[in-house]
């Protein structure tokens, strides 16, 4: 999750800059200029993994760089961890930002709102218009009416399953509601002493069952804070009900790892994951040599009926502040085309953004194919600049109610007041 408010916002309300915060009108336009005619340079930050992921986007950089010998481009690889707040620092000094950078689709309103990345709309970034895009994706880059971003990977969370177990426990198919998900996972421990699921306590993964209810972690349109309605504490109840009745023990220090670690080794029968994890799951002792031993299945549904869950991934955004905007918008262009998305979901398994990327070479791939489909369900998160910052209250309210320190409206009351320090404006809905 991110965390933490930048101060950025007050010194871009005091002082719009060209170097730092950006205007709406500076620089380039990307319309005028014909591609073949771009000259120059430009810095590319990337957040691929270093070892796995990073070679493919050096690959398309020589091809670009091929295709438009007039533009050098300058490669970093910048660790995910520590990205947002050199962006930050970056972007608000305007000493050495990126021209064009691999955001996380949860940051693109923040850095919309402190004008350190451009409007897209109309430039050569987003030629060809944006209908090939998976809609989960694409509402990821919206800001105020306006797109800040052009969608490059994604993904979501679902069940994975272990079908051996299922099929062990008598079970023919995923559970489509947390009802039935409770049910499956004590069958499963009855008939083959093996734990049903592990609940991760993460408040990220607490946003299908709010989904789920039809509610969010505030309303942009009422600018109303949700997290405490009555949709909230029906959803969060049903969390609690999982962690007691279907769970094994959770171990909140270390809950990710050891679920992942209980998953991949047949000592779990389903978790709720994301197709980050499908790697490391393939190489556990359940699914080592037989992959088409994991099942996927689309996240259980609440009382809307509809399975719901939140879109990750990131989008290309383009600083503000760039000197050479004209190349920064055709380099994304480029890195976000339906033939790059092809290369990279070829070779690094994630899941592409534009539907005619799914091609059956690229759905060949297990990983590709279980989660292409649920993506149909995904949806972003609430479109606020703080979105990032309200997931640390919540997890610590989270965490008491699962613990069973707090009830779970008095612990929903309590994240609600914390959101209203992070939300000048908003007003309590529960």
């Amino acid at each position: 999750m991110r965390r933490g408010i930048s101060i950025a916002a007050a010194v871009c309300a005091l002082a719009l800059t060209a170097t730092a915060c950006g205007s709406d009108d500076e620089g380039s336009t990307g319309k005028a200029k014909d591609a073949k005619d771009i000259s120059g340079s430009l810095t590319y930050w990337d957040t691929s993994d270093a070892t796995t992921e990073a070679p493919v986007y050096k690959k398309l950089i020589a091809d670009f760089e091929r295709k438009y010998p007039k533009i050098d481009v300058n490669y970093e690889n910048i660790e995910f961890a520590s990205i947002e707040q050199k962006f930050k620092s970056a972007a608000k000094t305007g000493k050495g930002a990126p021209d064009v950078m691999r955001a996380d689709v949860g940051l693109i309103p923040e850095y919309a709102s402190l004008h350190y990345i451009a409007p897209l709309d109309g430039t050569l970034a987003l030629k060809g218009g944006t209908d090939d895009f998976t809609e989960g994706p694409l509402n990821t880059t919206k800001y105020q009416g306006k797109t800040y971003g052009v969608p490059s990977v994604t993904d979501t969370l679902g069940i994975l399953y272990n079908k051996k177990l299922f099929k062990k426990a008598g079970i023919e198919k995923a559970p489509t509601t947390w009802d039935e998900f409770i049910e499956t996972s004590k069958t499963i421990k009855k008939k083959t002493g093996v734990e049903g699921t592990y609940l991760n306590p993460d408040s990220y993964f607490l946003l299908p069952f709010l989904y789920g209810e039809g509610t969010d972690l505030a309303d942009t349109k009422t600018k109303k804070i949700t997290i405490n309605s009555p949709e909230a504490v029906k959803a969060v109840t049903t969390a609690k009900k999982v962690y007691d009745q279907a769970s094994a023990k959770v171990d909140f220090a270390n809950a990710y790892d050891n679920m992942q670690t209980s998953f991949k080794n047949g000592e779990v029968a389903m978790v709720i994951q994301g197709p980050w994890s499908v790697t490391d799951d393939l190489s556990g002792k359940a699914f080592k040599g037989n992959e088409d031993n994991l099942g996927f299945a689309p996240v259980p549904a609440g009382s809307t009926g509809k399975p719901q869950a939140p879109t990750g991934g990131h989008d290309l955004t383009v600083y503000q502040g760039s000197k050479n905007l004209d190349a920064a918008y055709l380099f994304t262009q480029f890195m976000t085309s339906s033939k790059s998305q092809q290369k990279i979901a070829a070779e690094t398994a994630t899941l592409p953004t534009r539907e005619s990327a799914y091609t059956p070479e690229v759905t060949k791939d297990a990983r590709i194919k279980g989660f292409h489909p649920i993506m149909k369900s995904a949806r972003p998160r609430v479109a606020l600049p703080q979105v990032g910052s309200l997931f640390t209250p919540l997890v610590q309210q989270y965490t008491k109610i699962l613990q069973g320190d707090v009830s779970v409206k008095s612990g929903l009351d309590a994240a609600a007041e914390d959101f209203k320090k992070l939300l000048p404006g908003y007003t309590i809905s529960g």
